[in-house]
């Protein structure tokens, strides 16, 4: 990013912050000391897990690296549709012989938010990034008296100019490729299955919408892509399935085998496992449960963790959570420094033979 703060890494490629797992202390620093930028994953942890995150990093690591916090979810919820979903769930709970009865949907919306913001005010890292909403202009002005580069993550033009007007430092455009869940400010119902734009047509649209960085995001896995994103005005790429299949990635073995297991052949977007839209690879849980799921976010996310976790333990990768993006049959097994070596050597090959076709069409 040509207006970010200088140091923030040496080639345009940003390891995204892959809550539940995947991003971790050794991936991150894996990243970072590979010249590109790593992220944590400040989502489904507690203030202090993440705290102990940054610490475990900061001793892996002494280059610039970010952490992501999502954004409170403040949207009413019908608790006959958690119940009714519950009844859907029985079957799953049975195979696992768990009680869904234990499990607490009633709890905090926020994850934590306020006290995981005031730890990076009081103790600020480089990079600060927010899903699922853009934080009160006085929110990014603290964070960049501390020292701290904002960015948001959006998926329209509107919100990208919501990120301006609040004065974030960038924008993360995540197109309908991401996998994960869709980082929309508004979890809207009534757009399933039809909202979402590609991620080449969506950064020209954005480019055009406001004067923000872009960190383009959505099913990139090869340099290639990452030199076609920059040339559509984006200043840096993210990559997260790209990410997942390195060893150093938390991510469980059956979640990197599925990646480019022939068993999973595609990727959907479902609400089956939290009550949000987000991509992963299709399997029976999701073909079973997906039609049913409320729009109820965290709500189904902590009513079906059981289910998940039962379903690691057991070796069954078709009752997880797979998030992956449309790429993620382009996914390498690599360390995750060496992946970024290769990924930087595949961008400066394509942006090369780019340039001699210029050449040659100029002369």
């Amino acid at each position: 990013m040509s207006s970010a703060p200088n140091g923030l890494y040496q080639y345009p490629i940003v390891q995204a912050p892959m809550a539940g797992g995947g991003s971790c202390p050794p991936l991150a620093a894996a990243v970072s000391e590979a010249s590109a930028l790593g992220f944590l994953a400040g989502g489904y942890k507690t203030a202090d897990g993440m705290y102990q995150e940054i610490k475990r990093l900061r001793g892996l690591t002494r280059r610039p690296f970010g952490v992501n916090l999502f954004m409170p979810q403040t949207a009413a919820v019908d608790p006959a549709a958690i119940e009714a979903y519950r009844g859907q769930l029985a079957g799953e709970a049975s195979w696992y012989e768990l009680s869904l009865a234990d499990e607490d949907t009633a709890g905090t919306c926020d994850d934590g938010y306020e006290a995981k913001l005031a730890i990076l005010v009081e103790d600020p890292v480089p990079v600060v990034s927010f899903t699922f909403g853009c934080p009160p202009a006085e929110v990014l002005a603290t964070l960049r008296q501390a020292g701290t580069y904002t960015v948001i993550t959006v998926t329209s033009v509107d919100e990208a100019r919501a990120a301006q007007s609040a004065g974030a430092d960038a924008v993360c455009v995540q197109g309908i490729e991401a996998g994960g869940h869709q980082g929309t400010h508004r979890d809207d119902p009534h757009t399933d299955g039809t909202a979402g734009v590609g991620l080449l047509a969506l950064v020209g649209q954005v480019r055009e919408g406001v004067a923000l960085p872009i960190i383009a995001a959505g099913g990139i896995m090869r340099g290639s892509q990452i030199a076609a994103v920059l040339a559509a005005g984006a200043e840096a790429a993210q990559l997260g399935t790209a990410f997942l299949a390195c060893p150093e990635s938390g991510a469980h073995p059956l979640h990197k085998k599925a990646l480019t297991d022939p068993l999973f052949a595609h990727t959907e977007l479902t609400r089956a496992f939290s009550g949000r839209p987000a991509r992963g690879l299709v399997n029976r849980f999701m073909r079973e449960h997906g039609p049913y799921a409320p729009a109820a976010y965290p709500q189904v996310h902590h009513l079906t963790a059981g289910l998940r976790k039962a379903a690691a333990a057991a070796g069954d990768a078709q009752g997880m959570a797979l998030w992956a993006g449309q790429g993620h049959r382009l996914a390498r097994p690599l360390p995750a420094g060496q992946l970024v070596e290769v990924l930087a050597a595949e961008l400066t090959e394509t942006q090369g033979a780019l340039r001699a076709l210029q050449m040659r069409s100029a002369s």
